[in-house]
């Protein structure tokens, strides 16, 4: 009897250990699929049955990470320690709680230390090796942000966490976790966009350990949304539904793609993603989105209305850039900045996307006085994203907002950043908008100096030379020398490229050079010498030009030959020679 109630205890147990244990794993792939509620509710339950279970713990505070509650996950790892739980995977949740709290990153390495220690081998094969899952976890921590995807956090170290992941994937290579590699995938990225070669690379060693590893394929295909690589993104984000239909991030991130170039058929993908995903309000924003992208303002905004009734904008901020598109649409513009500015200041940086401040540039725009409020959202949005054609398209945004006020000065402080952001790499358009800014700053030796590289660099385009010469003459308003000079430049290299090509334009700076001479300095030898030069270029007799300058040297002549010999004194007390005398 005794052996009987022994074997049935042991049963129980085995049982129990059985069913947390697919729990456990249960919460971890809806963590991992992004239904973060769901996985709340799951390890919830989990933790509820054990307690004391460590990694029951650890596991229940990473869904409170994954919903926003990072305080709550330190609170339970704490609470835990307080309650005799003291083990490695509650050292790394406090880590993990400390990074994304903004403290000491020195501290929070000291506990990852402390975890590998105590989890090292001390005999058999594995000795002297930590455990896989600590180190895995110590990647995490590093990988993984307020967000639950790490992409746009900058917090942790993710050179330490890559070092951590790499001595975990070489304990047993050949049943290594495949989240090993897709933790050291995001850890690359967050080193810098560059690395996206190696991310990729890393999400490729999880899909040849896992060739149904739907997270790592849809991770590979985030990198190439980000490249605008139509081509790529479709096949990686396509794998991953072939890899498992029921994988929703991939739908939302090919309806985010769509919504802005196929509205029909971004539909399909968010009716695929709300079947698949968890049924939160905040999910149901994107279909608000959908609504808005389809030119349906009313739906839209009373879906927005019932979303927000029963979730709230605090704890849905799409909410609020969503009432200031549709407000925006519907001719509401003040109510439209207002959401808008409700937006910018309470949306984490992972939730805002770059048409969010096209939207920004288009109502603020319609509110003088909003320009630098408008730039510094734009600003936000560069630091935020890692595609350079995105960045370059909002400095473009930005310089084309302060030229419509015209604001010439901050115009070209954002053209320069353009520029900077393109190694320092100038075509014809930027020389072309650069040059006619400063001119239009009124910053004539700013105008001039840009308008000679433009010359250098693209000799056949007429722009620069007429750029130049507006910018020397309006130098000089009382023609007090330096335009002469700039004018006698323009005309060396109207000569270089011959006069049959640049006749008139030469012309045109020799009359501006014979006035000078005539009227303003009074030198009339230079004047003749013009003159002469006029004569050169327009030979035949008849013409406008020829007789012009014809009548100029004339004149000049005239006029040298009287300084050379001026008229004797009138006698006094002789008559006028010139009618008769006043009465």
């Amino acid at each position: 009897m005794m052996k009987k109630t022994v074997s049935f205890f042991v049963t129980v147990l085995m049982t129990v250990n059985f069913l947390m244990a697919q729990s456990l794993a249960e919460g971890i792939k809806d963590l991992d699929y992004e239904k973060n509620k769901s996985a709340m509710d799951v390890l919830q339950k989990t933790f509820n049955a054990n307690p004391k279970d460590p990694q029951a713990i650890y596991w229940l505070g990473q869904a409170m990470i994954a919903n926003g509650n990072v305080k709550g996950a330190k609170d339970l790892y704490q609470k835990s320690l307080a309650d005799g739980v003291n083990d490695p995977w509650i050292w790394v949740g406090q880590g993990h709680t400390d990074i994304l709290l903004g403290g000491d990153i020195n501290a929070a390495k000291q506990k990852f230390e402390q975890a590998i220690t105590a989890t090292t081998e001390t005999r058999g094969k594995n000795k002297g090796k930590p455990a896989v899952g600590i180190l895995n976890a110590i990647g995490r921590a590093n990988a993984i942000g307020h967000d639950a995807s790490g992409s746009s956090a900058k917090l942790g170290d993710p050179v330490y966490g890559i070092d951590k992941l790499k001595q975990a994937a070489t304990i047993d290579p050949l049943t290594t976790n495949p989240d090993i590699f897709i933790n050291m995938g995001i850890l690359y990225l967050k080193t810098g966009g560059e690395q996206g070669g190696e991310a990729v690379k890393a999400y490729q060693e999880a899909i040849q350990h896992d060739p149904k590893n739907a997270r790592a394929m849809y991770r590979i295909g985030l990198i190439y949304k980000s490249q605008n690589n139509l081509e790529s993104l479709t096949k990686y984000f396509g794998d991953a539904i072939a890899a498992d239909p029921t994988f929703a991030p991939a739908y939302l991130a090919l309806f985010d793609y769509y919504s802005l170039k196929d509205v029909n058929r971004a539909k399909e993908y968010i009716d695929n993603f709300l079947k698949y995903a968890d049924k939160d309000p905040a999910n149901d924003v994107y279909y608000a989105d959908y609504l808005f992208r389809a030119g349906k303002y009313n739906e839209s905004l009373a879906k927005v209305k019932e979303i927000d009734a029963a979730a709230g904008a605090a704890n849905v901020p799409q909410l609020n850039i969503l009432y200031a598109y549709n407000y925006n649409k519907l001719g509401d513009s003040v109510q439209a900045k207002s959401y808008a500015e409700k937006f910018f200041a309470t949306a984490p940086p992972e939730l805002i996307k770059p048409e969010n401040y096209d939207i920004a540039i288009d109502i603020f725009s319609k509110f003088p006085g909003s320009e630098a409020q408008t730039a510094s959202y734009i600003q936000k949005a560069i630091d935020n994203d890692t595609s350079r054609i995105n960045k370059g398209n909002l400095m473009d945004r930005a310089g084309a907002m302060y030229a419509k006020s015209k604001d010439y000065a901050n115009q070209m402080i954002w053209m320069q950043k353009k520029i900077d952001l393109n190694g320092g790499r100038m075509g014809e358009y930027d020389y072309f908008q650069m040059t006619s800014t400063a001119l239009n700053m009124k910053d004539y030796t700013k105008t001039i100096d840009l308008a000679k590289k433009y010359m250098a660099a693209f000799p056949d385009k007429p722009q620069p030379y007429s750029i130049f010469r507006r910018a020397s003459v309006l130098s000089d308003p009382d023609t007090s020398g330096p335009v002469i000079a700039n004018l006698i430049y323009l005309d060396s290299l109207y000569y270089i490229q011959g006069i049959e090509k640049r006749r008139s334009d030469i012309f045109k700076n020799l009359y501006y050079m014979i006035n000078y001479y005539v009227y303003k300095t009074k030198e009339l030898d230079k004047a003749l010498d013009v003159a002469n030069k006029m004569l050169e270029l327009y030979p035949a007799p008849g013409g406008e030009e020829n007789t012009y300058a014809s009548g100029a040297k004339g004149q000049i002549e005239t006029g040298i030959e009287k300084l050379k010999h001026p008229p004797a004194p009138a006698r006094q007390g002789s008559k006028s020679s010139g009618g008769n005398p006043p009465k």
